[in-house]
């Protein structure tokens, strides 16, 4: 290796460095638009200027903002933290999480605003069907195992997503004898969900 292509791969690597900052930036203000005002509100320039870049850079890293919502969409689901979730202990850990309050940053929370915006929207709701299937149903089946891991992947699916709704209508945590009556009983609903079914009657 000369000298030359040395100094060009060090001017090369920041500039690489910078192309993927300036990619992640975008996306993570068009995850942020696309949960505040859905697909066909979420202006491109809005989303550039909050990521501090020009508008046409949507254009070169995405192709566009079909592509954009496409990518977002993908990274709200994180199907390899499912692969950690601990069976024991997942059901009381979620209960006490729908017993707390809604935390407008956290993550959870923001991608929970924006599946539920890609669902109402003709233009996204079948995007949004087809990466359910794939990284959100498919990965809790997996997760899940034995007899009707497809149904019971759903059943839970449906009963995070229902807690989720309850918990951001509430918009504040519970207290008290309401807040334990609230997680043993969530509790025990999602140990039903996460446990082995009995034999299934026809």
């Amino acid at each position: 290796m000369n000298a030359a292509t040395t100094l060009t791969r060090e001017r090369a690597a920041p500039r690489r460095r910078d192309a993927e900052a300036t990619r992640a930036a975008i996306l993570a203000s068009a995850k942020d638009h696309f949960a505040r005002s859905g697909y066909d509100r979420a202006a491109l320039r809005d989303i550039a200027a909050d990521a501090g870049a020009d508008v046409a850079l949507i254009k070169r890293y995405f192709g566009g903002k079909e592509g954009l919502f496409t990518e977002a969409l993908k990274a709200m689901f994180h199907s390899d933290r499912m692969r950690d979730w601990n069976a024991a202990t997942f059901p009381r850990e979620i209960a006490t999480l729908m017993a707390d309050d809604v935390d407008v940053g956290d993550e959870r929370t923001q991608g929970f605003q924006f599946l539920l915006r890609a669902a109402t929207s003709p233009t996204t709701a079948p995007m949004l069907g087809l990466a359910v299937q794939e990284r959100f149903l498919a990965p809790i089946r997996d997760w899940l195992g034995g007899e009707d891991a497809d149904a019971r992947a759903r059943v839970l699916a449906a009963a995070y997503i229902g807690f989720l709704v309850e918990r951001l209508i509430r918009g504040e945590p519970l207290a008290g004898r309401e807040r334990t009556v609230f997680i043993d009983r969530a509790a025990a609903i999602f140990e039903t969900l996460v446990g082995a079914p009995a034999s299934a009657e026809m």
